[in-house]
């Protein structure tokens, strides 16, 4: 049966609340959050990421309306949907979305890999670091207090979707390595003059420190770590770029831990 559906206009208080979700402090007094794209907000309804409100167009919003009844949903047009939007192309969906809370599950910490980033302040590279973290199956990344904020609309986009799979905590690395360390967890570092990491002892579980883009990992941070790597470059003795980008060295690296566990290669 057809369902008349009407097309609303947003309060300038709507607009207001949704545009000041691209500040930090506004996301946290909030505790909400903005995603946009069809892809991204399907898997988030499909994740324990709880939507406060969805603002779509009449074909999404059907369509929503008939995977999930009880969803808030408003039927705006494309030029509302742009007045809300932090992308440079307008897209047909944008959802607030509430901050889920998080807790280390320390058993899941013990018996698989783990990333740890030191103040990874580029929005980019975190976003992507999430997005292969869901690819080689990491449900948990430990970032410092200093590092860029995940519910950053940039961080969020990057990720495709992948924020509703992996679990990413904020909060002091001291304290988080020292426990580690009393629960004898490996520590790796990346480091210029780390051991070959295609010629060196790797454990199925453990954690992976990747450092700042500039400055590598902080001398507090270093004392933690049991084991430095290192991604060589090829060939050997010829003059290369000085580093890689930080969000591809941890591909690479969690390319390489997956490869020892899974019997092949």
């Amino acid at each position: 049966m057809f369902q008349f559906i009407q097309i609303k206009v947003l309060s300038k208080n709507k607009i207001k609340l949704i545009r000041s979700l691209e500040l930090k402090k506004n996301r946290t007094a909030t505790a909400l959050f903005v995603a946009e794209g069809k892809k991204l907000v399907f898997d988030l309804l499909q994740s324990e990421i709880g939507i406060s409100e969805v603002f779509c167009t009449e074909t999404i919003g059907r369509e929503l309306i008939r995977r999930k009844s009880d969803l808030n949903v408003e039927i705006v047009d494309k030029e509302e949907l742009s007045r809300i939007s932090f992308l440079k192309t307008t897209p047909e969906i944008v959802a607030l979305c509430r901050m889920p809370k998080s807790v280390i599950d320390w058993e899941e910490i013990l018996l698989d890999m783990t990333l740890v980033l030191d103040t990874i302040q580029d929005p980019g590279n975190l976003g992507t670091i999430v997005r292969l973290a869901d690819w080689f199956g990491i449900r948990n990344i430990i970032c410092s207090e200093e590092s860029a904020d995940l519910f950053n609309p940039k961080v969020v986009q990057s990720t495709m979707g992948s924020i509703a799979r992996v679990k990413v905590h904020y909060g002091s690395l001291p304290g988080f390595l020292s426990r580690a360390r009393e629960m004898n967890i490996p520590v790796y570092g990346t480091y210029l003059e780390g051991d070959n990491i295609y010629n060196c002892d790797l454990k199925g579980n453990g954690l992976v420190v990747m450092g700042n883009e500039g400055n590598g990992i902080s001398g507090e941070i270093e004392t933690y770590i049991s084991r430095k790597i290192n991604i060589p470059s090829f060939p050997t003795g010829v003059k290369t770029s000085e580093s890689l980008n930080v969000a591809m060295a941890a591909s690479i690296i969690c390319a390489e831990f997956r490869r020892r566990i899974s019997g092949k290669g």
